[in-house]
C-alpha cells in the first residue's frame, strides 16, 4: 500500500491538470501556514500585522481545538479573529490524510466535511484555496478538487514561474529544516527580476519551532527581504486573481 500511494503521488505530481500562464506583469509573494498550529496565528499574526501583510491559513477541520503530539492547534476563536483581520482561510482536508490513500468516495466526503466546517467562518462561502496534506497528490485528486477551488498547492520546492499547474502550485519553504537566508534572498531577487510568484510556507511559529516551523525572526526576514525587492505580498486567493486575471 505504501509503495502504491508513493507511486500515485509521484505520477500525480507530474500530471499537468490545469495549465495556466502567469501574467508576468509583476512579481508576487504569498505567506501560507499549513494545518495550522495555534502559534501560527498568536505569534505569526503579529509579525504579519507589523508588515501590513495578510496570509493564507490552510485549515484541517479535525485539528480544531486539539493538541496532537504536543502541538496545540487553532480553535474557533482563532479562525474568527484571523478572518476578521482579512487573512484567508484555506482548505487542508478535514482529516489531514494524504489524498493518494483515499478512495474517490473518501476524498469527496473529506472535502465536503471540511467545506461544511469552514462555512461559518467564511460567511457561508466556500474556501477558495486548497493545500494537499503532506504535499502528497494524485492525478484523480487533482482532477476532482480542481473545479472546486481557484488553486491547489503542493510542497514541491520551486518558484511559480511562467507556465504553472493551478492544480499543484509550488512553494518556497520557510521551515527550520530547510532555512538558508542567503538562498532565500537569491530566490527573492530572481523572482523580482523574472516576475514570478513565490508561495512561502511553514507550520508553527515560535522561538523554538519544530523542524517544520519557523521563528518569528525568520518570518520577519522573509517579509522584509520581499518588501525590499519590491514584491507585493498577497493571500493565495488574491495572488491567483492578480496573476491570472
Amino acid at each position: 500500500m505504501r509503495l502504491k500511494t508513493a507511486l500515485s503521488s509521484f505520477l500525480g505530481r507530474h500530471a499537468i491538470v490545469r495549465p495556466a500562464r502567469l501574467a508576468g506583469t509583476r512579481a508576487l509573494a504569498s505567506i501560507a501556514f499549513d494545518d495550522f498550529p495555534q502559534n501560527a496565528w498568536t505569534q505569526g499574526g503579529p509579525v504579519l500585522a507589523r508588515h501590513g501583510v495578510r496570509a493564507t491559513y490552510y485549515t484541517a477541520g479535525s485539528f480544531c481545538g486539539r493538541t496532537v503530539d504536543g502541538t496545540r492547534f487553532y480553535d474557533a476563536d482563532d479562525l474568527r479573529a484571523l478572518a476578521a483581520a482579512g487573512h484567508e482561510i484555506g482548505c487542508h482536508g478535514f482529516n489531514h490524510r494524504p489524498v493518494p490513500e483515499l478512495s474517490p468516495d473518501e476524498l469527496a466526503q473529506d472535502a465536503a466535511r471540511n467545506a461544511d466546517f469552514l462555512k461559518p467562518f467564511l460567511s457561508g462561502s466556500a474556501a477558495e484555496s486548497y493545500a494537499f496534506p503532506y504535499g502528497r497528490v494524485s492525478r484523480f485528486a487533482k482532477r476532482f478538487l480542481s473545479p472546486r477551488f481557484s488553486s491547489l498547492r503542493g510542497t514541491h520546492e520551486a518558484p511559480n514561474r511562467a507556465h504553472v499547474d493551478l492544480a499543484q502550485l509550488d512553494v518556497v519553504s520557510l521551515e527550520t529544516r530547510l532555512w538558508d537566508e542567503a538562498a532565500l534572498q537569491a530566490v527573492i531577487r530572481r523572482a523580482a527580476a523574472d516576475k514570478s510568484w513565490l508561495i512561502f510556507y511553514t507550520h508553527d511559529v515560535s522561538d523554538s519551532p519544530g523542524a517544520y516551523g519557523s521563528t518569528p525572526e525568520m518570518l520577519d526576514k522573509a517579509l522584509r527581504h520581499a518588501a525590499d525587492a519590491g514584491i507585493e505580498i498577497l493571500p493565495v486567493r488574491d495572488a491567483v486573481r492578480a496573476a491570472f486575471g
